[in-house]
């Protein structure tokens, strides 16, 4: 029986003091798919993400990463689990001081023993398999927003981890270069058996990489659906998921 890439279980509750943000949800990740995590601002999304990271403790509950607690690992067993995911964040957040090259050395150089030509060697693969070959020697100031992001997910995938978490990677995005990577994040996913969690509310995006999607509510503090995005659009009993797609929906085709 496979292990699920992430298992929350056991009430999983998020809180900052005794403030509840999330409060007892159970969702399971299967292996190589694209898992959506969508819902209002203010839903926690971004909560839920930095948990699932590692970032923060469950007040209540455990978050399993290919059956292991992140929270209740230590040591040498923490850092295994840590090295199994990769993170893209919302801003790429590159370093600036550093080329397109050396920010995806660097986790190679900080976790592994390989020497330099193959770590220049994996580094370069990484990079084209978002089609940044040729920006090697770039700094992260002279590309555009969306060779940002693409880079960032090079960086991600370094050390070859079988999850990796996208936090709004369309947010700032025109619309070309979003659906553009969309294409790259199926690709990925497709080719390489990725298992990809990613935090977004662009409604294109959500249709056009999702295999499964939770939404949160911040009124309940729960999931309030999970399924398929075309599915709860079109067949949720809860009037507020509908309304949710729906009218992002006009106002896609407004924009138009």
């Amino acid at each position: 029986m496979d292990v699920s890439a992430i298992f929350l279980d056991e009430g999983f509750t998020a809180a900052y003091d005794d403030q509840v943000i999330l409060d007892d949800l159970t969702f399971e990740v299967r292996p190589g798919e694209v898992f959506v995590i969508l819902g209002g601002s203010g839903c926690g999304k971004s909560t839920l993400l930095k948990h699932m990271i590692g970032l923060r403790p469950p007040a209540r509950g455990r978050i399993l990463i290919e059956g292991r607690d992140i929270a209740a690992a230590e040591g040498r067993e923490r850092l295994g689990i840590l090295k199994r995911i990769g993170v893209m964040y919302q801003t790429g957040a590159l370093f600036g001081s550093m080329s397109l090259l050396e920010n995806v050395r660097l986790p190679l150089e900080e976790y592994t023993d390989l020497p330099g030509d193959a770590v220049d060697a994996i580094a370069r693969m990484k990079l084209r398999l978002v089609a940044l070959q040729g920006f090697e020697h770039h700094m992260p100031s002279e590309i555009s927003g969306g060779m940002k992001k693409r880079a960032a997910i090079a960086r991600a995938m370094a050390l070859d981890p079988p999850i990796l978490f996208l936090d709004e990677p369309s947010a700032g995005l025109d619309p070309i270069t979003s659906a553009e990577l969309d294409g790259l994040i199926v690709r990925l996913a497709r080719s390489l058996g990725i298992t990809f969690v990613v935090v977004t509310h662009e409604l294109p995006s959500i249709f056009a990489i999702a295999d499964r999607v939770i939404m949160l509510d911040k009124r309940v503090k729960r999931i309030v659906a999970e399924g398929k995005a075309a599915d709860l659009r079109d067949h949720s009993e809860n009037p507020w998921v509908r309304q949710f797609f729906k009218r992002e929906a006009a106002e896609t085709r407004s924009s138009a």
